[in-house]
């Protein structure tokens, strides 16, 4: 399955940042983690920090997947309001599901001081505006959950938005004091360099053709011929988990998004903000490491790379012409335009644990509009799962819910 379009920005922007050898030879480990993007390097990293002999592979480029297209928001918000999540799987769940996705925010912020990341990690405010006055209710009744679950939140008045951030056709929205973004790509490299030097091994250009499992242990077969025998595999596909899992779990949608030129001006006024709106497929927008302005959205159903790939240059008219309906007498000057893939469930919650299918293995797979932060809950669940034990977030992420 073809994730994302040919020219997604941040592998432009960032290009060939390093290169892996392929699988040669049969070779053994602890962990084999199936998959090379943000999700396979965050928990790479945890199960080397762990003391797991680890192998990562991928049967593309290294983080030439799904990550290389991402807009890379990092917020605590799901995808599933906290007042309608309350009523799916009760208020202490649905409360303790988004103070994971803020605790994975500042724990990400740590790795990145960790590992000494040039990624370009920023926290930033969070404004949650209601894009017509129909929404008002729905997202005042949001904002009470949330600040009643703890979060740092302000209600603004329409007047308000329009002075302090000169953002129109708004009705009120909730500006929240938890928020961030990186440059997912160029971190996920981060990461494996770092965890090579300590142990990793890493091998690009290799498929997975099959597991078959044995006394105590699976053994992957590659496209090359070669087997790596592992105790335990934990799968990081992403989006192509559909093609692997029997049953239906996920909807899968394109997300279509453009990135404007340089623009000192623009990035200055919103540096420090993630905006995204009520609007159904929302608008999601922020500013770039390198002083561009992104804007994406105009979400629909997946059916195949080339349709998707097809409505790239009518969605980018659209995003832009939003743009200026929103951002009144500024100016975009569109330089990239790409589409990705992306996963929504039910309940807005990622698949992390074990599928009855899959012996001796673990998905983590983020979806939505969380996928990163729901990767770094995953190292926490990973790591407690090879220990033996139980983490307080399985039920709600399994499989079968």
């Amino acid at each position: 399955m073809d994730l994302k379009s040919n020219e997604p920005f941040w592998l432009i922007k960032n290009g060939l940042l390093q290169s892996y050898p392929s699988l040669r030879e049969d070779i053994s480990c602890d962990v084999l983690v199936v998959g090379s993007g943000i999700t396979g390097s965050l928990i790479a990293h945890q199960c080397i920090a762990d003391g797991y002999d680890t192998v990562v592979i991928d049967k593309r480029e290294i983080v030439n997947g799904s990550s290389s297209a991402t807009t890379s928001m990092l917020q605590y918000e799901i995808d599933v309001p906290l007042f309608e999540l309350k009523g799916m799987i009760g208020e202490e769940a649905a409360q303790e599901c988004y103070k994971a996705c803020g605790e994975s925010i500042l724990n990400l912020q740590e790795i990145a001081k960790k590992i000494n990341s040039k990624a370009g990690f920023k926290r930033k405010k969070s404004l949650y505006y209601a894009s017509r006055k129909a929404d008002v209710q729905g997202l005042k009744k949001e904002f009470e959950a949330r600040k009643e679950a703890g979060f740092k939140v302000k209600w603004l008045e329409e007047e308000e938005i329009n002075k302090q951030y000169e953002i129109f056709q708004c009705h009120g929205g909730i500006l929240s004091d938890l928020g961030g973004s990186v440059d997912a790509f160029y971190l996920a490299h981060e990461l494996l360099q770092y965890n090579v030097k300590e142990g990793l091994r890493v091998y690009d250009n290799n498929e997975l053709i099959k597991v078959t499992s044995k006394r105590g242990f699976e053994l992957a077969e590659m496209e090359t011929g070669c087997h790596i025998k592992a105790k335990k595999i934990i799968y990081c596909v992403g989006f192509e988990s559909a093609t692997m899992i029997p049953e239906k779990f996920v909807d899968l949608l394109s997300t279509y998004a453009i990135v404007s030129e340089v623009d000192h001006t623009l990035n200055k006024a919103y540096k420090d903000l993630l905006i995204w709106n009520t609007s159904d497929p929302y608008l999601y927008m922020r500013t770039t490491d390198d002083d561009r302005f992104l804007i994406g959205g105009e979400d629909e159903e997946f059916h195949d790379p080339i349709k998707r790939d097809e409505l790239i240059e009518k969605k980018s008219d659209k995003l832009y012409k939003s743009f200026k309906k929103i951002f009144v007498g500024r100016e975009f000057y569109p330089d990239f335009r790409w589409a990705g893939t992306f996963g929504s469930t039910k309940d807005g919650l990622p698949y992390i644990g074990e599928h009855p299918k899959f012996k001796n293995s673990y998905f983590v797979l983020g979806f939505g509009g969380n996928g990163i932060t729901f990767s770094v809950t995953g190292m926490e669940m990973v790591s407690d799962w090879m220990k033996g034990k139980e983490h307080p977030l399985s039920t709600y992420f399994a499989f079968g819910r």
